[in-house]
């Protein structure tokens, strides 16, 4: 927090005179976003966030906004970070690059992908990737499909790292959940089961496999859905309506 000058017990007249640098929005929305990466989106208050630029709460409201319009700044920043594939790249390896991505932007700051599920970035921040990714779909040949598609492609993405987020704040649940559908992996009496429970054991006795389980999980759930979409695409270019087409 800004500091009285010396010997006065008053406030200095400016930031420059207290050797302070000065505050600007791209400042605040830096040290939220670092917050972010180190506790999560929803880990950090207003006051925190006015000690890590040494300012006055009123200071962020002045020039971003309350926490809300804060937290809308720090996602559009995290999706800013995202790179997008060569565009020339086959529309199903365009998207697995895409994604894989995507999911290692948002891992580093937990809690934007559920912000990104239930509301998604600002148009400003979306612009990029959304009219790369629907264009890429619709010279494929999703015509009016195309936003749907990429739509579905985005949000189980969003999903799947927001689910891998609220996981990592359960740890002990996680652990005795594992611990104890590993238990019925010999009940032959329920073979759905059993195989859960075999690969619930073989996690636990893998710390490499137990710590690559949620990519997996997460690069299975995009090929299936890549999968899904390419045989959408077959039904597509057979169809008769010349509307469901890319031009």
């Amino acid at each position: 927090m800004p500091t009285s000058s010396s010997g006065t017990g008053q406030r200095p007249r400016s930031r420059a005179a207290a050797g302070l640098p000065a505050i600007t929005a791209d400042r605040i929305i830096d040290a939220a976003t670092t917050l972010t990466g180190e506790r999560g989106l929803d880990n950090w208050t207003l006051r925190e966030l006015a000690r890590a630029v040494e300012a006055y709460p009123a200071v962020i409201y002045h020039h971003v906004g309350d926490r809300d319009a804060v937290v809308n700044a720090v996602v559009d920043r995290v999706v800013g970070l995202l790179e997008l594939p060569d565009p020339d790249l086959p529309w199903q390896q365009w998207f697995t690059e895409l994604l894989a991505g995507l999911r290692a932007v948002l891992r580093a700051y937990p809690g934007c992908a559920r912000r990104l599920a239930l509301f998604g970035p600002s148009v400003e921040a979306a612009t990029r990737s959304i009219d790369a990714g629907v264009r890429v779909l619709l010279r494929t040949g999703f015509g009016r499909e195309s936003v749907l598609a990429y739509n579905l492609l985005l949000m189980t993405a969003c999903q799947f790292v927001a689910m891998e987020d609220d996981r990592d704040g359960a740890l002990a649940l996680r652990i005795d959940n594992t611990e104890e559908y590993a238990t019925y992996r010999e009940r032959a009496d329920l073979p759905g089961m059993a195989e859960l429970g075999s690969a619930m054991h073989d996690l636990m006795g893998d710390p490499d496999l137990a710590a690559g389980y949620y990519a997996q999980v997460y690069d299975y759930a995009v090929q299936r859905c890549l999968d899904g979409l390419t045989h959408r695409l077959a039904e597509l270019r057979e169809s008769d309506d010349p509307g469901l087409t890319a031009t």
